[in-house]
C-alpha cells in the first residue's frame, strides 16, 4: 500500500512541476484585437503553447498504442461481454458518487446513487446488469472537481496533461481525491491487492476509448483543428457536466461584436410608457436564437455530446 501511495504521489507532483513549468515558459500572449481577445478568454487556454505540445505527445501515444489496443479489444471481446464489464466499472465508482453527492448538498441525487448500487451490486450480479436504467432509474455522475465548482472553487486555465488528457487545475485535484478517496481502491490497497487497482485502470481506460473509436476518428478526419475542437467539445461537455444538463447563464453582452462599439441608447418615444407590462415581461424572458440551452441541445442531436465524453482526464487521446 505504501509503495502505491508513494507512486501517486510522485505521479502528481510530477504533474504539479509540469504545470509551474507551463506557467513559467508555455504561456499565449493575449491577442489585443478585441474580437481575437474575446474568442481568446472564451477559450481560457493561455497554455495552449505547451497544451499542443503534450496533445501532439498524446496523440503519438494513441496512435501507436492506446487506439490499437482499443480495436483490438473491441474484436476480440462479444459486446455483450464489453457492456457488462462497462456496467461492473461504473458500479464500482457508485460509492465515491454517493460521497460527493452528500458533499455537495444534493442528498436526492445520494439517495438514488445508494439505491442503483444497493440493486445493481446484488440483483445486477454485481454490477453486470444495469438493472436501475433499465428500471428507469438513471445513473447521477458526480466527481470531487464537481463537489469544488458547486463550493465556488475557480476552474483555473484549461489544460492538457500527458495520457490523462484535458483537464483544468480544479479538476485535476478532484480527480486525485476521488482516486485516493475511492472505497474500492482502499479495501484493495488495504489487503494487498494493488494489482486490481492496477486492472481496474487499465481496463477502464481501454473500455474508455473503446466507446468513442469511430467518433474520434471521424472528428480527427473532419477537424480543420482537431485540438481546438476537441477542446471546444470538451469545455462544453464539461460545463454541462457540472451543471447536471442545465445551461449557464449568458453572460452580459454575449451577442455583441467585439469589435463593433456598444450602439447609443435610443431616446424613449413617445407613448412607449404605455406599453403593456405583459409585452415587456415577455420580451425580456424571450430566449435569443443562440441561446446556450438551444446551442447545447443541438449539440447533443447530432451526437457531439457522446464524442466529448472522450475528452475526460482519463482518456489518453482525450485531448483527453
Amino acid at each position: 500500500m505504501s509503495i502505491a501511495l508513494s507512486s501517486r504521489i510522485g505521479r502528481w507532483i510530477g504533474v504539479a512541476a509540469l504545470l509551474a513549468g507551463g506557467a513559467l515558459c508555455g504561456c499565449a500572449t493575449p491577442p489585443s484585437e478585441p474580437a481575437a481577445r474575446a474568442a481568446f478568454d472564451r477559450a481560457n487556454d493561455p497554455l495552449e503553447p505547451l497544451n499542443r505540445q503534450t496533445f501532439a505527445f498524446n496523440e503519438l501515444v494513441d496512435h501507436a498504442f492506446f487506439r490499437p489496443v482499443a480495436k483490438a479489444y473491441v474484436a476480440v471481446v462479444l459486446d455483450d461481454a464489453r457492456r457488462a464489464i462497462h456496467h461492473v466499472l461504473d458500479n464500482m465508482k457508485e460509492p465515491t458518487l454517493f460521497f460527493n453527492h452528500v458533499l455537495q448538498g444534493d442528498f436526492k441525487r445520494a439517495g438514488i446513487t445508494v439505491g442503483r448500487f444497493v440493486v445493481n451490486s446484488t440483483i445486477g450480479f454485481g454490477g453486470m446488469v444495469d438493472v436501475m436504467t433499465l428500471s428507469g432509474v438513471e445513473r447521477q455522475p458526480a466527481d470531487f472537481g464537481q463537489t469544488l465548482f458547486v463550493w465556488g472553487v475557480s476552474s483555473g486555465p484549461y489544460l492538457i496533461l500527458p495520457i490523462l488528457g484535458p483537464t483544468n487545475p480544479r479538476d485535476a485535484i478532484g480527480s486525485a481525491v476521488d482516486s485516493y478517496a475511492d472505497p474500492a481502491t482502499i479495501l484493495a490497497n488495504a489487503r494487498g491487492l494493488t494489482e486490481l487497482t492496477t486492472s481496474r485502470f487499465i481496463v477502464g481506460g481501454v473500455d474508455e476509448r473503446a466507446a468513442v473509436l469511430d467518433e474520434l476518428d471521424d472528428l480527427e478526419k473532419n477537424s480543420v483543428d482537431f485540438y481546438a475542437q476537441l477542446r471546444s467539445l470538451s469545455q462544453q461537455h464539461r460545463d454541462a457536466e457540472l451543471r447536471h444538463g442545465k445551461a449557464p447563464e449568458a453572460e452580459p453582452g454575449l451577442y455583441n461584436d467585439p469589435g463593433q462599439p456598444s450602439p447609443p441608447a435610443s431616446p424613449p418615444k413617445p407613448g412607449a410608457a404605455s406599453a403593456p407590462v405583459a409585452r415587456v415581461a415577455s420580451a425580456a424572458v424571450a430566449p435569443h436564437p443562440l441561446d446556450p440551452r438551444h446551442r447545447h441541445a443541438a449539440l447533443k442531436r447530432i451526437g457531439l455530446r457522446r464524442v466529448s465524453r472522450c475528452a475526460t482526464p482519463r482518456c489518453a487521446v482525450r485531448g483527453a
